[in-house]
This record gives C-alpha cells, sequence and structure tokens, in this order.
C-alpha cells in the first residue's frame, strides 16, 4: 500500500469517527399547537389581502366563525429521526420534510447524511401528494416544527423545509409564507413560480423581505427535463421579485426519484452554507427592490386616480390586479385602496 492509498483510508476511517447511530420514532402523536398552523395565520400568509376581507365581511354577515386550527392532531402520526451524537451547542439543525407519498419514515439511505451534520428529519404521514395544500399539508407540516422544537434543543438558524415532487412545491409555499421559521428550503425535483397571480402568493411585506434572505436550493436529476423546465421558471420568477439566494445542483443519470445518499448529503452542504457563492448582494437586492416599490408606487397611483375621477370600473379593476399581483406584499396599500373605493362608491365592489 502506498502513502496515499494509506492516507485515503486513514481520512475515511476519521470521517466515519463522528457517527454515532441515531434513533427512529414513529407513530407518534403530537399534542402541542402552534398559532402560525391556525387558520387565520395561514389566511393571513397565503390569501391575498381582499380574499381575506371578502371572507371576513362573509363571516360577519353569516355570523359564523373561523375554526381555529385545520388539524385534529389526535388523529395524526408523524415519524422522526434524530441524530445519536449530543447535539451541538446551538442545538440540533432540523429538516421538516414533506414527502410526495402517504407513508411517513426517513429513508435508511438518509441517514448517515443527517447523522453526520447533526439534522433531525421530520415527516407527517398521511401528507401525500394527493392531500390539500393549505388546509393539510402545510398545517401538519408546521405542526412537526413547533413539536420538535418542544422536545429537543433545535438551532432556529438550522431550521429547514424540503421535499419531493408535489411535497417540493408544499416546502416552497412554507418557505415563502413563513421565512421566520424556515431558513431554507430543499426542492428536489418539484418548484412553482411566485406572485404575479401563481398559486403561491406572497406574503405580507415584513415577511417577503424575510425570504430575500431564505436560502433556496434546487435539486433535480438530468434525466427529469420536466421538473428542470419547472425550476428555471421558478427561479426566473425568484429573481423578478428580488429573490437571489439560491443554488442549483442537477443529479447526473437521475430522473423523478429520490436522491442517492451522496447526492442527498452534497444537498444537505449547500442549504447549510450561508455564505456560499448563491448567498445575497445586499447592494444588488436593494437596487432591486427600490425598482419593486416604483412599480408598486404607480399601480397605486394610477387606481387613487381612477376612484379620484369617478372611474369605478377602472378603479375596481386595478385594484383587483394589485391584489393579485402583489397579494400580501401590497396588503396595505390594496386594503386602503377598497377602503377608499367603497367610501366613494359603496356598490363598487
Amino acid at each position: 500500500m502506498n502513502r496515499r492509498s494509506a492516507l485515503l483510508l486513514l481520512l475515511l476511517a476519521c470521517a466515519q469517527l463522528p457517527r454515532v447511530p441515531g434513533s427512529e420514532h414513529s407513530d407518534l402523536v403530537f399534542e402541542r399547537y402552534t398559532p402560525l398552523s391556525s387558520n387565520a395565520e395561514l389566511a393571513r400568509r397565503v390569501l391575498t389581502p381582499l380574499t381575506v376581507r371578502r371572507g371576513e365581511e362573509a363571516m360577519a354577515t353569516n355570523k359564523t366563525a373561523l375554526r381555529e386550527q385545520p388539524i385534529d392532531l389526535a388523529k395524526e402520526k408523524f415519524s422522526i429521526y434524530v441524530p445519536g451524537r449530543t447535539p451541538p451547542k446551538e442545538g440540533y439543525g432540523l429538516l421538516v420534510f414533506v414527502a410526495p407519498w402517504e407513508e411517513r419514515g426517513t429513508p435508511k439511505t438518509w441517514r448517515l447524511a443527517l447523522d453526520l451534520r447533526d439534522l433531525i428529519f421530520v415527516v407527517a404521514g398521511a401528507s401525500g401528494n394527493e392531500t390539500r395544500l393549505y388546509d393539510r399539508r402545510m398545517p401538519l407540516a408546521l405542526l412537526a416544527y413547533e413539536n420538535v422544537r418542544a422536545r429537543y434543543h433545535v438551532d432556529p438558524k438550522r431550521t429547514y423545509v424540503g421535499g419531493l415532487s408535489g411535497g417540493s412545491r408544499t416546502a416552497e409555499a412554507l418557505a415563502l409564507a413563513y421565512p421566520d421559521v424556515f431558513r431554507g428550503a430543499l426542492l428536489n425535483a418539484g418548484s412553482n413560480p411566485i406572485g404575479n397571480e401563481s398559486e403561491f402568493r406572497l406574503p405580507p411585506a415584513e415577511l417577503f423581505a424575510q425570504f430575500q434572505h431564505t436560502r433556496l436550493v434546487y435539486v433535480t436529476g438530468e434525466k427529469d427535463e420536466e421538473h428542470i423546465n419547472e425550476d428555471l421558471t421558478s427561479r426566473n420568477s425568484m429573481r423578478s421579485w428580488c429573490v437571489f439566494n439560491e443554488e442549483v445542483m442537477t443529479v447526473a443519470k437521475v430522473g423523478h426519484e429520490p436522491l442517492d445518499a451522496g447526492s442527498f448529503g452534497r444537498a444537505l452542504d449547500l442549504l447549510d452554507r450561508p455564505g456560499s457563492p448563491g448567498s445575497i448582494d445586499e447592494r444588488k437586492l436593494a437596487e432591486c427592490n427600490a425598482g419593486l416599490q416604483r412599480d408598486l408606487a404607480a399601480k397605486v397611483a394610477e387606481a387613487d386616480a381612477a376612484i379620484a375621477r369617478g372611474d369605478r370600473d377602472r378603479a375596481r379593476s386595478l385594484i383587483y390586479s394589485l391584489d393579485g399581483r402583489y397579494s400580501g406584499f401590497a396588503e396595505k396599500q390594496v386594503l386602503e385602496l377598497d377602503t377608499k373605493l367603497a367610501a366613494r362608491m359603496p356598490t363598487a365592489r
């Protein structure tokens, strides 16, 4: 054995030394709720301002109330994988995973990668691609986060969301709506554009400013051409809204399927390194945001002028266009215009 081979074997052996096998906890029933998963908070973060206002008006008229939580935890089961080592001083990292399948559990080939990175992995059962997004998949993931956080010492700076296929789209929706919870998103073979009347609406402005600092890792197999193209559409959309903190990883010789162990580990490293090439140029971000604000101000002024001259139909059209394009990002402006229009022309809605 030559010196180079001996050194390589030593390095490989040392790489295995830190590993202490973790443990899988299946069929867990959680009890802890969080305001983050409430129907009211979900609506505030994922629906347009006018959709929320009209819903509140309808409930007031009908004297009905919104159910507090969309999920009954007593009927749900979760699976957690916990690394075997003592957590770092800052706490374990956490990956809340949304699977495309109904079963829960951690793929065995991913466990070493989780162990070596001190990452807890949690997944809800009965949360597959046939499951509704807003009233099930998203709140289940938020409740998984809340209950793991309550049980283990978790580092909020290393709290991530991820998924595969339709679960990846859910992970993107969660990252967009809850950037105060998830600092990064692992998007494996599934992504959507945001804003501009797409399914994924922009959250309120203060949350969107946080999302612009969320790390996005797009990972797709090179043979999965449909989802590579979707990733490109999503990434272009992100840039149009001044979201630049991304990494792209294409897995050779792979189609639409779960990541192998090595690719999963490399994707986690991209997610876990905020200082890598995809990090944010704050000057570029500020310039881009200034452009967004100019465009928004011009559209608000146009709607305001239509109200002032009594052009009811044009004003209403412009307000709903603002609501659809900017959603929560322009919540204050949209609701103010809606109120002004109703005061001037009560039947305009």
